[in-house]
């Protein structure tokens, strides 16, 4: 989950209402990280969010990824 911020049409969330998000979608363990600005989600090689950073895409030094159960 990505929760865009510093843009009128997007104010971001806070802790708890990330929490609540990731209730409701299921999640059972979380992890809060503040991009900022630079905030990115990708899916399939494609970026699929809109960054508030005036610069533009920036690169990315650290990334969790979120990969399908292995198929026994």
């Amino acid at each position: 989950m990505t929760a865009e911020g510093r843009q009128t049409a997007s104010l971001g969330l806070s802790i708890k209402e990330a929490a609540d998000v990731a209730t409701s979608l299921g999640m059972v363990e979380a992890i809060n990280l503040d991009g900022g600005g630079s905030t990115t989600m990708a899916v399939g090689g494609q970026v699929v969010n809109n960054s508030s950073d005036a610069s533009g895409e920036r690169p990315v030094d650290d990334a969790i990824l979120v990969l399908p159960r292995r198929k026994d």
